[in-house]
C-alpha cells in the first residue's frame, strides 16, 4: 500500500510543482532527500523506493528546465523514432550483404527493408578517442562542410534541449553531376550513455526552411552513427555508419548504390584526415 500512495503522490504533485515557480525545486529536492533517509533506515534493498528515487531526480532535473511546446516535443520524438527504428534495423544480424571491403579493413553492407528500402552499413576503425570524434561530429557539425567534399554546407535551424536539433544540409554534386545536388531538412538526436555514443536523424517538415531553387529536396533516415571506443583499445574509436536515403529525381538504382556505398568510404576518409590534422594544432 505505501509503494502505492507514494507513486500516486508523486503523479499527482508532478503538474503542480511543474507551475510553482518559488517552490517547485525545494519541493522536488526535499521529496528526493527524505526517500533516501527512507531507504537508508530499510533493512534490505527496496525496489519501489530506488524507482520513486530515480523519478524524483528526474522530476527535479527537469523542474530546471524550460518546457517545450507541442511543436518542439514533436521533433523530439521524431528524433527518438530515429533512433530506435536505427537500432532495430542494426541490431537485426540477418541479411547483409558486402558491398565494399577496403586494404585498412573499412567495408560497406547492405540490405533491403520492406518498408525503408536499401539501407548500408559503414563500419571502421578510427585511430582517434571517443571524444575526440564525439566532438568533431556533434560538437562541430556545422563546419563538416571544411573537411568533406561531399557536404556543402550544413546549418542548425534550431537547437531543442541538449540532445535534439533540426538541421539543414546541402550535398555537393557527385563528380561529373551524375547526382546533381540535393539538400536535407532532417531531425538529430544524440545520446550518450556510458562509454557508447548514438547520433541519429530523419527527414523532417520545418516551415522557416522550404525547398531551394537549385536543389532537390531529397529525404533521409531512420539513419545513425554509433561510436563506442574499440575493444581493448580506448584510444580508437569503432564507428558504425547506417545510412538510408531515398535521392527522389530519376536515377538507376545501380547508380544510386553504387554512389551512397563510395560516399561512406570516402566519408571515414575525410574524417581520419581531418581528426589527424586537428590533432596536431
Amino acid at each position: 500500500m505505501l509503494p502505492a500512495t507514494f507513486k500516486l503522490c508523486a503523479a499527482i504533485s508532478y503538474r503542480h510543482l511543474r507551475n510553482m515557480t518559488g517552490l517547485r525545486r525545494q519541493a522536488a529536492v526535499a521529496i528526493s532527500q527524505e526517500l533516501s533517509k527512507l531507504a537508508c533506515r530499510s533493512t534490505g534493498p527496496s525496489t519501489w523506493i530506488n524507482q520513486v528515487r530515480r523519478r524524483s531526480s528526474l522530476l527535479s532535473s527537469r523542474l530546471e528546465d524550460k518546457p517545450f511546446s507541442e511543436v518542439e516535443m514533436s521533433y523530439i520524438k521524431q528524433g527518438e523514432e530515429a533512433l530506435q527504428k536505427s537500432l532495430s534495423i542494426l541490431g537485426d544480424q540477418d541479411g547483409w550483404k558486402t558491398e565494399t571491403v577496403v586494404d585498412n579493413g573499412d567495408k560497406v553492407l547492405s540490405k533491403v527493408l520492406p518498408d525503408v528500402g536499401k539501407v548500408f552499413r559503414l563500419e571502421v576503425v578510427v585511430d582517434q578517442p571517443l571524444d575526440t570524434v564525439y566532438s568533431e561530429l556533434v560538437d562541430n557539425m556545422e563546419q563538416m562542410g571544411d573537411w568533406n567534399p561531399s557536404v556543402k554546407e550544413i546549418k542548425i535551424l534550431q537547437k531543442i534541449g541538449k540532445d535534439t536539433v533540426i538541421t539543414h544540409e546541402k550535398a555537393a554534386a557527385t563528380p561529373g553531376n551524375i547526382v546533381g545536388p540535393r539538400d536535407f531538412v532532417s531531425v538529430r538526436c544524440s545520446k550518450r550513455r556510458g562509454s557508447t555514443c548514438v547520433l541519429a536523424g530523419m527527414s523532417t517538415k520545418y516551415g522557416a526552411m522550404p525547398e531551394q531553387q537549385g536543389f532537390i529536396r531529397a529525404e533521409n533516415g531512420p539513419t545513425c552513427m554509433i561510436l563506442r571506443p574499440l575493444a581493448g583499445n580506448p584510444s580508437q574509436t569503432k564507428l558504425i555508419w547506417l545510412l538510408s536515403i531515398d535521392l527522389k529525381g530519376w536515377l538507376p538504382k545501380t547508380i544510386i548504390n553504387q554512389v551512397l556505398s563510395q560516399t561512406q568510404v570516402d566519408f571515414a576518409n575525410h574524417l581520419r584526415e581531418r581528426l589527424a590534422q586537428t590533432a596536431v594544432m
